[in-house]
């Protein structure tokens, strides 16, 4: 099994997000695959937490993620909502905790102030341009990201992540078109 600090990007999904303008949006598409073949097509890897107040998106392997998704809940509970301390303490467990540091995914989190990219490595990354992509086709979905966001600065964050989903999907093997996408 490939692990994610061998390929930051991980195989398996798209998710982009987007902090502009006082809102936020984030997105993902929703196949699975397990090696070469697809297993479902409308998973769904996008999340709201916190109230409704925090965005969190996963890629890589599936029970990976619905781990780390309980692990950031736990944080963000114990911080009461702090969207950097509660990235802070994860990042900090999850490099240093022995179970934690198996798992093979990624994490994006995005509020209306801020947008994170959290990794098992010991990363936690806030892009000066406020998107945050992760997954296979992620660095595809970023380009299209900041691309609309030049070419139309009218448009919204979550159409901005719509659109960079589709683009991701239409070049990205590991990338669908069924989008599910939450916005704040």
């Amino acid at each position: 099994m490939e692990r994610a600090s061998e390929h930051p990007g991980t195989r398996g999904t798209t998710i982009v997000g987007l902090r502009y303008k006082g809102h936020a949006a984030l997105g993902g598409d929703g196949q699975v695959t397990f090696g070469e073949t697809i297993m479902k097509h409308k998973a769904t890897k996008v999340r709201k937490l916190w109230n409704g107040t925090i965005l969190a998106g996963v890629a890589g392997a599936a029970g990976d993620a619905l781990a780390l998704f309980e692990r950031f809940e736990g944080k963000l509970e114990e911080h009461r909502g702090n969207l950097l301390r509660a990235s802070v303490e994860l990042v900090k467990e999850w490099r240093t905790d022995r179970y934690l540091r198996r798992l093979d995914a990624l994490l994006a989190v995005l509020d209306t102030e801020h947008a994170l990219i959290l990794s098992g490595e010991g990363d936690l990354i806030e892009p000066d341009d406020g998107i945050v992509a992760i997954g296979s086709g992620g660095a595809y979905a970023m380009a299209a990201a900041r691309a609309y966001l030049d070419a139309d600065p009218k448009m919204s964050p979550r159409e901005i992540v719509e659109r960079s989903l589709r683009i991701a999907a239409s070049i990205c093997v590991y990338t669908n078109e069924n989008i599910v996408v939450e916005e704040l």
